[in-house]
């Protein structure tokens, strides 16, 4: 499991929950276990500045 914490603008959080869904298909760690085992993850956001 992998969690991921942001505190960031509320007009953010669509970017980055957009930006949370395809990561994966980009981080190099992922794309090596992947299969392997299995990788989840989760994000939690707060607003912030």
């Amino acid at each position: 499991m992998v969690a991921y914490r942001l505190s960031a603008p509320s007009e953010s959080r669509e970017t980055i929950e957009r930006v949370h869904e395809i990561h994966h298909r980009h981080c190099p760690v992922y794309r090596s276990l992947e299969g392997a085992i299995e990788i989840t993850t989760e994000l939690e956001m707060e607003e912030g500045e």
